[in-house]
C-alpha cells in the first residue's frame, strides 16, 4: 500500500514537473508538501488569532465589539470571493512566478511584459513588507509581554528593534537549514492555534475578571466617539485588522513548485484557509468581546500593544496574562517563519526571471549547510536583508515605518487584482476552462474581488483618527508612490532591456550553475527524484 501511494506521489510530481516545463521552467525544488501541508502554510502566514490580536487596539478605535465581530465576517466573506479567483488562475498557472506570471498570460501582447513587470514589483514589495510586518510585530509582542510584568516600562526604538532583529534571525536559521522540517512545523502551528484559541475560549470565559458583557453587547456593541470619523468610516477602520490578517492568502502561490499536484491542491488550500481562518477568528474574538475590560485603559497602555495588558486584566493575575499572551507570541513565531519562506520563494521567481538587479545571483539555487535540499538561498538572504534595512526606519520614526505595514496590504491588494481585473476584462476567455473554475459564478466573483481590494486600498490609505498629527497620519500612499518610482526608474533603464516576462515554451530561465531536479524512472516502474548540477 505504501508503494502505491508514493508510487502515485511520484507520477503527480512527473506530471507537475511536465506542466511546469511548458510553462518555460525547469523544476528545480523538492515537491514535499500535499493539500494539508500546504494548506497548514496558508493558515500559518494568516495566523489568525496573532493577525487579530497585534492590531486590537485599531479594532477598539474602530468601533469595538460589534465591528470585531461582524467586520472578521465581512470580510471573511470579502475575501472567500478573492481566494476562489486566484484560485481558478492559479489552477490555469501553477507556478512560484505567481501574479505576475498570470498577469502576463492574461494580457494583450502589447501591454503583457509592462504589466507583468508592474505586478511583480508589487508582489516583491508585498511580500517583503509583510515579512517585516509580522516580524517586527511579533518582537513588538514581546514588548507587550514584558508589559504584563512591568507596565511602566516603555521600550525605546533601538531596543524594539534589537528584539525585531532576534525574531528575524530565529526565523531564518529554521528555514535555511530546517526546510525539510517545514511541513512539519506548518502542521506543529495548526495544532497550536487549534488547541490555542480552544484553551483561550475555555480560559478567559472562565475567568472574565474584568467583568461580563451580555450577548447584546458582545456582539452589537459599538463605539465610534474614539476615532473621531463618522459611524460608517469608522465601521469601515474597524476592519483593517481583519483585511490585514487575510491579506497574504495569495503567497502560498510561491510554493507551487513545492506542492504535489498544485493544480488540485493549491487551489483548495487557498480556498479553504478563507473559512477556517474565519471560524478560528470568531473563536478567539467571542470571549474577548464577552470579557473586554474598559477600552479608554487599553488604548492608554504605553506600548500601544494592549493585547498583553487585557489578558492580565481579564484573567485576573500576570501569570494567566502572561500564559494567553505565549500562545500568540507562538502563532507569530510560526507566522514569520512560514511568511519568510513565501517572501523567498516570490524573490526568487522574479530573479530567474531576469527582474531584479543581480539577478543571476539571486536565481541560484544552492544546498545550504546541514541540508541536502536545493534552496534559493541568496533570495531568501535578499529578502531578510531588505526587511532588516527598512527595520532602520522604526529608529528614525515610527509613524514612517508603521506605512510599510499598510503599504504591504495595498501592493499584495494590487498584485491580486491586476490579473484577476484583466480576466474580468476579457471576460474570462482564457479562464473558463481552468481545472478550478468557477463557472458561471466567475464574472460576479471577479468583479466582488477585485471590488473589494480596490476599498480596501482606500482604506488601508486613511488615517484611524481625525483630525490626523504628523504622528497619526497615514503615509502609506507615499511610501507605495516611492516604490513605484524606483521600479519605473529601474524599469526605464534596465529592466526595458533585459526583462521579456515569463519564459514562453522552450525558453527556460534557470540560472546556471544550479541544482536541478532531474526525474528518472526505475525499472520497476517507479518514479523518484534526484539533485544534479547543472
Amino acid at each position: 500500500m505504501a508503494n502505491d501511494i508514493k508510487h502515485r506521489v511520484n507520477d503527480a510530481d512527473l506530471a507537475a514537473a511536465e506542466g511546469l516545463e511548458k510553462m518555460g521552467y525547469a523544476q528545480e525544488l523538492s515537491r514535499s508538501r500535499g493539500l494539508f501541508g500546504i494548506l497548514f502554510m496558508t493558515l500559518a502566514i494568516m495566523a489568525v488569532p496573532y493577525g487579530l490580536a497585534a492590531p486590537i487596539a485599531t479594532a477598539l478605535i474602530g468601533g469595538g465589539p460589534a465591528t470585531m465581530i461582524w467586520g472578521l465576517v465581512l470580510v471573511a466573506v470579502l475575501t472567500l470571493t478573492l481566494a476562489l479567483s486566484l484560485g481558478e488562475i492559479c489552477s490555469l498557472y501553477p507556478t512560484s512566478a505567481g501574479a505576475y506570471y498570470w498577469t502576463y498570460k492574461l494580457s494583450p501582447p502589447s501591454s503583457r511584459v509592462l504589466l507583468s513587470w508592474i505586478t511583480g514589483w508589487m508582489t516583491l514589495v508585498g511580500v517583503w513588507t509583510i515579512s517585516l510586518s509580522v516580524n517586527f510585530g511579533t518582537g513588538q509582542l514581546i514588548v507587550a509581554g514584558a508589559g504584563i510584568f512591568h507596565p511602566d516600562w516603555i521600550a525605546t526604538p533601538w531596543q524594539t528593534y534589537v528584539i525585531f532583529l532576534g525574531v528575524t534571525a530565529v526565523s531564518s536559521v529554521v528555514c535555511l537549514f530546517f526546510n525539510r522540517y517545514l511541513p512539519l512545523i506548518d502542521v506543529a502551528c495548526a495544532y497550536w492555534t487549534g488547541i490555542g484559541v480552544i484553551v483561550m475560549l475555555v480560559a478567559l470565559s472562565a475567568e472574565g475578571r474584568a467583568g461580563r458583557h451580555s450577548a447584546g453587547f458582545a456582539l452589537g456593541h459599538f463605539d465610534p466617539s474614539t476615532s473621531g470619523w463618522m459611524p460608517g468610516w469608522t465601521f469601515f477602520i474597524g476592519l483593517l485588522p481583519p483585511a490585514y490578517t487575510f491579506s497574504a492568502i495569495g503567497m502560498v502561490a510561491s510554493m507551487a513548485e513545492e506542492v504535489h499536484n498544485p493544480v488540485v491542491q493549491l487551489p483548495r488550500a487557498i480556498v479553504y484557509s478563507v473559512p477556517i481562518g474565519a471560524l478560528m477568528g470568531l473563536v478567539f474574538l467571542l470571549p474577548i468581546t464577552f470579557t473586554l475590560p474598559d477600552t479608554s485603559a487599553l488604548l492608554a497602555v504605553p506600548s500601544g500593544q494592549p493585547i498583553g495588558v487585557m489578558f492580565q486584566m481579564v484573567m485576573g493575575s500576570k501569570g494567566g496574562g502572561f500564559g494567553m499572551w505565549f500562545i500568540i507570541f507562538g502563532i507569530g513565531m510560526f507566522c514569520a517563519i512560514s511568511i519568510s519562506c513565501a517572501a523567498s520563494r516570490a524573490t526568487w521567481a522574479f530573479a530567474r526571471d531576469h527582474a531584479l538587479p543581480f539577478s543571476n545571483v539571486f536565481a541560484r539555487v544552492a544546498a545550504p549547510p546541514l541540508t541536502k535540499e536545493p534552496l534559493p538561498v541568496n533570495a531568501f538572504l535578499l529578502s531578510t536583508a531588505v526587511q532588516i534595512l527598512l527595520g532602520l526606519i522604526y529608529l528614525g520614526s515610527s509613524t514612517a515605518f508603521n506605512a510599510f505595514v499598510s503599504v504591504s496590504v495595498i501592493c499584495l491588494g494590487s498584485s491580486y487584482a491586476m490579473p484577476v481585473a484583466i480576466s474580468l476584462a476579457s471576460r474570462r476567455r482564457l479562464v473558463k476552462h481552468a481545472p478550478y473554475s468557477l463557472g458561471k459564478w466567475g464574472t460576479v466573483v471577479n468583479a466582488i474581488a477585485v471590488s473589494w481590494i480596490v476599498f480596501a486600498i482606500v482604506l488601508f490609505c486613511m488615517p484611524t483618527t481625525v483630525p490626523p498629527t504628523p504622528t497619526t497620519m497615514n503615509y502609506a500612499s507615499v511610501v507605495f508612490v516611492g516604490f513605484a518610482l524606483f521600479s519605473g526608474v529601474w524599469y526605464l533603464f534596465n529592466g526595458r532591456f533585459h526583462y521579456r516576462g515569463p519564459p514562453q515554451v522552450g525558453d527556460s530561465h534557470s540560472a546556471p550553475e544550479t541544482p536541478k531536479m532531474v526525474f528518472e524512472k526505475h525499472e520497476s516502474g517507479r518514479a523518484s527524484t534526484t539533485v544534479t548540477p547543472v
